[in-house]
């Protein structure tokens, strides 16, 4: 049984921004795992924001991350081709889902001669232990199932470079049932905030976060509005919170004295579970008041000026 996936635009002569203005058709499988809540880089309403056309523009850091792994992309299909033996193609086209056409799919490879598929991936060092046994990121394993849903393929395999010198790769069978929830997720997502051009809720995410500096990078000065009614039980909610961070970190700082007073002069201790340290530790800083006093024009050429914005708030009388 072969792909069943309609064929929504060809990619094999499409330039970066005809492909990004064709994805945005639609939910394709990276954005499954942000739309779901299983990725830290990027939140629901960053990906709405992307799919209305009104995001801004991606950080260098990021294009760079993802120039290169395109760029590895074709060592790690070869790669995965001569250690299994078995073949791959590319399919230069944007695939859709037969009956939920924005169910969208730019897929790495397609095996040849199975209904299957491959993703490849590249790896930092750092998330090594991600890919353990038969461990997969969650972000990955819905981005299979989502290309799963899309082209009708039995299975999906995954082929990570780590850290550039470990290779591994895996089998994730279709799962039904996590596909059936997926679309539900999706299509309310799709119907419910994209077409009706509603933004979901911003969340506590460091992408959600980055978005509104992104959006809202300046107040204008003496400017004032009326907030509405939610303000207040979110300000009431966090003035609870902040006694409980207080009384946790005043908790914490206990528990740490306590293990300080035990190590007293000795570097390292043992626990039954445990191994704890109390090293010497140093470092150096600029004293920045004595370089401003005693050389102020070296202090101002170096000096680097940050524009932000702060959050504080206090009852009103």
């Amino acid at each position: 049984m072969g792909i069943k996936a309609q064929v929504l635009k060809s990619t094999a002569d499409m330039n970066h921004e005809e492909w990004l203005e064709t994805r945005n058709k639609g939910i394709g499988g990276s954005d499954a795992a942000y739309i779901a809540g299983f990725n830290k880089w990027k939140s629901p309403v960053v990906v709405y924001m992307e799919k209305v056309g009104e995001v801004p523009k991606a950080s260098p850091s990021n294009e760079e991350a993802a120039y290169w792994g395109n760029v590895m992309e074709e060592t790690v299909a070869k790669e995965f081709s001569r250690r299994t033996g078995l073949k791959v193609r590319r399919r230069n086209a944007v695939l859709q889902h037969p009956e939920h056409e924005w169910m969208l799919a730019n897929v790495d490879r397609l095996i040849v001669g199975k209904n299957e598929g491959l993703e490849c991936k590249t790896a930092s060092e750092y998330l090594k232990d991600e890919w353990d046994g038969e461990e997969i990121p969650m972000a990955y394993l819905l981005q299979c199932q989502h290309y799963m849903a899309v082209t009708g393929a039995d299975a999906w395999w995954i082929a990570v470079l780590i850290g550039g010198n470990k290779f591994v790769y895996k089998k994730v069978e279709r799962d039904k049932e996590l596909i059936a929830n997926l679309i539900e997720i999706e299509k309310e997502f799709w119907e419910e905030h994209v077409l009706m051009q509603v933004p979901p809720e911003i969340d506590g995410s460091n992408a959600s976060s980055e978005l509104l500096k992104a959006m809202y990078p300046d107040a204008e000065s003496e400017s004032e509005t009326e907030l509405d009614g939610e303000a207040d039980k979110l300000l009431e909610a966090l003035e609870q919170l902040k006694k409980e961070e207080k009384e946790l970190k005043e908790r914490k700082s206990e528990y740490e004295n306590r293990l300080k007073q035990q190590l007293g002069t000795f570097e390292k201790g043992f626990s039954n579970q445990f191994i704890v340290t109390y090293k010497n530790q140093e470092r150096k800083s600029i004293d920045t008041k004595r370089l401003k006093k005693e050389k102020p024009d070296l202090y101002e050429e170096y000096a680097k000026v940050s524009s932000y914005r702060t959050l504080r708030y206090k009852e009103a009388k």
